[in-house]
């Protein structure tokens, strides 16, 4: 097994994204998704271009790769949409051209024209809000389609063919999603996703083999600080609906803003509980506990 096949250990902040794509098998198929004429293509053609996350600690979803030497592909995959993705392609394609530029040991400055891959970037959008654009380009979207020294331009992929590697990473994740809607961030969820995915034989084989490191993936989820924070406000306003309600019920002003606090208080203690019975770790209940109680103060 060559060193470009081997799977790559698993970051701490990888999504289920990344760690699909750390195996060069995938990654074949992710290319033949994208360029359906290249039948041609082994895994000893790719080779993994880690990519630093110079933009944030948070959840790393995006993917390099560099195709027999010729072509590097960027691809990062999105449940919120923003045009700001080309701004992060661009620092990323500048980052991986600055490290094939020292491991070749290139001379910027010689007279002699540099060969270098040729770039391609991709975005894969998994949310719901309906996006109609098939590419987006930094001149359009900053400089009002304005020529300047610089342009960027990014391809949008919100469905593919059924069947093909990127409309089953699609599929699992609106799966994912309806799921967390019905059962919460539980692990009913999960295990509902992936019994669900083998039965319609969506990423079926990857799920069989990477069951536990999904699981592991999943709950690392929420050890991230800003998803914590943000499930807490999602408790607070579901508790402060109910406490609404039972504050009109006591009638008075002050039996009002009691209730609103109440229900608020309620809601939280509830998404903690909830993360117990998750299994997640001790810090990760201690941080939730942490800004419960400055909610509370």
């Amino acid at each position: 097994m060559t060193d470009n096949k081997k799977i790559v250990k698993r970051n701490v902040k990888d999504s289920v994204f990344t760690s699909l794509f750390q195996d060069t098998k995938y990654i074949v198929e992710l290319y033949k998704a994208l360029h359906p004429e290249a039948d041609y293509v082994t895994e000893d053609m790719i080779e993994i271009v880690t990519l630093k996350n110079i933009l944030t600690d948070s959840l790393y979803n995006d993917l390099g790769f560099m195709m027999d030497k010729r072509l590097i592909v960027l691809v990062e995959a999105q449940s919120t949409w923003t045009v700001n993705i080309i701004i992060r392609g661009l620092m990323y394609l500048v980052q991986t051209y600055q490290d094939y530029i020292e491991k070749e040991e290139l001379n910027i400055y010689s007279s002699r024209k540099l060969e270098i891959p040729k770039p391609e970037l991709y975005v894969i959008y998994t949310g719901d809000k309906k996006v109609e654009e098939k590419e987006i380009s930094l001149s359009e979207e900053y400089f009002g389609g304005d020529k300047t020294a610089l342009d960027v331009r990014v391809k949008v992929i919100t469905e593919s063919r059924e069947g093909d590697i990127i409309n089953q990473y699609v599929m699992f994740t609106h799966i994912l999603n309806d799921r967390v809607k019905e059962y919460g961030r539980t692990k009913k969820a999960i295990d509902e996703t992936i019994k669900i995915c083998k039965d319609r034989n969506i990423l079926k084989e990857y799920l069989s083999i990477h069951e536990s490191e999904v699981h592991d993936i999943m709950f690392s989820l929420y050890d991230d600080e800003q998803i914590q924070k943000a499930m807490m406000r999602d408790a607070r306003k579901e508790g402060r609906m109910e406490g609404i309600k039972e504050g009109e019920m006591r009638g008075e002003m002050r039996g009002r803003m009691e209730g609103i606090k109440e229900g608020e208080m309620r809601g939280i203690d509830a998404m903690i509980a909830n993360l117990r019975n998750m299994g997640v770790s001790e810090e990760v209940l201690r941080n939730a506990a942490n800004m419960s109680q400055s909610q509370r103060s």
